[in-house]
């Protein structure tokens, strides 16, 4: 599969930076979760790697630091001994990279040292997961520089452990799985309670279909407060249901027993969804591409309405492309910026994009992105 150009740039970036050749370059893909979540409440999702994401360009250092530094934030690069990292340490975009080289230390797989440069083709705060993006693919460069072999489920966990413990932002398993374990023409279905996932047929361009990632432009921070506290809700949901997570409930009357009326609508979103998140798979299964357009369309409705995490531009860009001909549309990521998907025919595509397009421009935003929505490879060594 070919890697879009810029992510290429490591190499020469670091070359310039650190005044010698990377010993290799890694790869990880950012994700579009099509449907489900979110994922802290231990549910089934079902993502899928994106073409586009992180790269880190790596070489080993005679000494236990690491030196980290990105094309997108530039200055002098961000040097730390890894010996002394504990959350807090590390500030910034840079605090992703050394949480990881924290977690992989905390669990006696961090050998040594490392020069790290860090380049992107991935939209950062787009809710397309460029945080475990980045993530993994410094794990992939610690652990390869020195050839420490580590299991693609246990990074996963490693760098989850980093985003959450490290950097302090309370995200889910979701990301940094789909990163490291999908695979080309494939969806992940994944219990996001044991970490374990299932390949489901996702191939569009075979049925007719374009999936289309729609960047609204407008930029979310899952640190802001918001995201936490919807975690936070859903907690305390489940424990006045008496359950572990809102996944334990399978039937939507026992939310009668929810005294908050905005808890119950949080948690009939997630029970409802969870059901979707099956649904859809299993039309996947069936090889009924098209029928998973309004599963898409009935699970952003309850996003905007019963979890209330869209955002306009979000909720416009879905109705202007259904009423291109999208068979169906979504927010993806962890809301209130971003972007959103869409399935469509593949002939109707060009008037989908031109319909959200002068919606957008009705209202005075900046003009949409779009992003290329070929489910792809999850990370690797690319040299």
């Amino acid at each position: 599969m070919a890697i879009p150009a810029r992510v290429k740039l490591p190499g020469r970036w670091f070359a310039r930076t650190f005044g010698r050749e990377p010993e290799g370059i890694w790869f990880a893909p950012g994700r579009v979760n099509l449907m489900g979540g979110p994922d802290y409440t231990e549910v089934f999702v079902l993502p899928f790697a994106l073409g586009s994401g992180v790269a880190a360009a790596a070489a080993r250092r005679s000494d236990r630091r690491i030196a980290l530094v990105s094309r997108h934030a530039p200055g002098e690069p961000v040097v730390a001994d890894l010996d002394r990292l504990e959350p807090g340490s590390v500030s910034g975009w840079a605090a992703y990279p050394a949480g990881v080289a924290w977690a992989l230390r905390q669990a006696g797989h961090l050998a040594g040292g490392a020069d790290v440069a860090i380049d992107a083709d991935l939209p950062a705060g787009a809710g397309l997961s460029s945080s475990a993006a980045l993530e993994c693919a410094t794990a992939l460069a610690l652990t390869g520089l020195y050839q420490v072999s580590v299991p693609r489920q246990e990074l996963a966990s490693l760098t989850h452990h980093a985003e959450n413990d490290f950097v302090g932002v309370p995200s889910g398993i979701m990301d940094q799985t789909a990163a490291l374990l999908c695979r080309a023409g494939q969806a992940l279905l994944l219990d996001c309670r044991h970490g374990t996932g299932t390949e489901v047929p996702l191939d569009p361009a075979a049925a007719g279909l374009t999936l289309l990632v729609i960047d609204t432009r407008a930029r979310h921070a899952l640190g802001d407060g918001r995201y936490a506290e919807r975690r936070r809700a859903c907690a305390r949901a489940a424990s006045a249901l008496g359950v572990r997570a809102l996944r334990d409930i399978t039937d939507v009357r026992e939310l009668a027993r929810l005294a908050d009326p905005s808890l119950k609508r949080l948690a009939g979103h997630v029970v409802a969804e969870h059901r979707r998140v099956l649904d859809a798979a299993g039309l996947l299964r069936a090889g009924d591409q098209a029928a998973v357009g309004p599963l898409l369309t009935a699970s952003h409705h309850s996003l905007r309405d019963n979890f209330q995490m869209s955002w306009p531009q979000a909720d416009h860009a879905v109705e202007a492309a259904i009423e291109a001909g999208a068979a169906g549309a979504r927010m993806t990521g962890g809301g209130f910026g971003g972007c959103v998907v869409a399935l469509a025919p593949a002939e109707r595509a060009t008037q989908v994009r031109a319909a959200v397009a002068r919606r957008f421009a009705d209202h005075h935003w900046p003009a949409p992105r779009y992003l290329a929505a070929m489910p792809s490879d999850g990370a690797r060594r690319l040299r």
